[in-house]
């Protein structure tokens, strides 16, 4: 290499660092909430198959607050390379749009869809000690005594807090919301007694349902739920609130095609392994797997098929 060569390829050093710095380091999965809950657990599972597919170290960070802002906000800022990746339930990116106007990013914009990793249905569980048995028992023992109609939930301004505003709305009782972060902490004070009810993912609770510490009175979808036949949908006791939910992968947008199609191929791949289907339906989820355009097209429909729901709701973040 003669001087010439040599100065031309010292200046451009400084230009390469970046990109090669950008591409180094293990691949990050976030999730947005405590740690602890099924969603945990799944992002944990879908961490370590995609970085077993891509022969890349990967590694989970919960990263709970603001009902799942704070960690969604951390993969909208940053690197946009694809190796900070955000596995998360549909709120943060299909919810918090319509509700809070302040909102720190634009899940449409400032992400790239990865894919779908799995759907799931919301369940409505209460303290094995609380005297109502079914549904209607329940609302007749809060009518008895208001001051009894507060409900937990993962976060304010998830799905599972306006399930409990609409189910406020068609019962005619003011429920008070009590909002955690994360699915586990919530849980943990249902089963300690210290609220006397919970709304969440049916993988939350389906577990301390069987072992007899909380008692699930129904599930949100249009059709039983496979994972726990015996309970009735909110329609079937008598409430008509319907809707079902969904875990997503999406990381930041800007990112090379590329790469985001290999942790496509990736999760599409592992949803179909019998021995992670097998864990994933543990988790009381249908594992499911999709391309990017699928999940953009998913986010984009459930954004305008919720958004009258949730403004019916009346809710207003403070």
């Amino acid at each position: 290499m003669d001087r010439r060569q040599f100065i031309a390829g010292a200046a451009l050093t400084p230009l390469a660092a970046p990109a090669l710095q950008a591409q180094s380091g293990p691949l990050r999965f976030i999730f947005p909430f405590a740690a602890g809950g099924a969603g945990d657990a799944l992002t944990r599972i879908v961490a370590d198959e995609v970085g077993r597919a891509l022969n890349e170290t990967a590694i989970v960070e919960a990263r709970p607050g603001a009902g799942g802002q704070i960690g969604t906000q951390a993969v909208t800022n940053a690197v946009p390379d694809g190796r900070t990746l955000l596995l998360t339930p549909i709120a943060p990116v299909v919810i918090h749009p319509i509700v809070f106007p302040q909102l720190p990013y634009d899940p449409f914009k400032d992400l790239a869809p990865v894919s779908l990793v799995t759907t799931f249905d919301f369940a409505l569980a209460v303290h094995p000690d609380t005297p109502a048995k079914t549904l209607a028992e329940l609302v007749a023992w809060l009518k008895q005594d208001p001051r009894r109609g507060t409900y937990g939930s993962p976060g304010v301004g998830n799905l599972p807090h306006f399930f409990g505003a609409l189910l406020a709305e068609k019962i005619g009782i003011p429920l008070q919301h009590a909002p955690y972060r994360g699915s586990a902490p919530a849980l943990t004070d249902l089963v300690g007694g210290q609220v006397p009810m919970v709304i969440t993912t049916t993988s939350d609770v389906t577990e301390l349902a069987k072992g007899g510490r909380i008692r699930i009175l129904a599930v949100s979808g249009r059709e039983r739920s496979p994972f726990l036949p015996d309970v009735p949908t909110f329609t079937e006791a008598g409430i008509p609130i319907t809707g079902g939910a969904w875990y997503g992968l999406f990381t930041r947008a800007g990112s090379p095609p590329e790469m985001v199609g290999r942790v496509s191929r990736a999760v599409m791949a592992a949803m179909r392994d019998a021995a992670v289907k097998e864990k994933v339906l543990r988790l009381a989820m249908v594992p499911t797997g999709s391309t990017p355009e699928e999940l953009g097209r998913i986010q984009r429909e459930d954004n305008a098929a919720w958004t009258p729901a949730v403004k019916a709701s009346g809710f207003k973040p403070g």
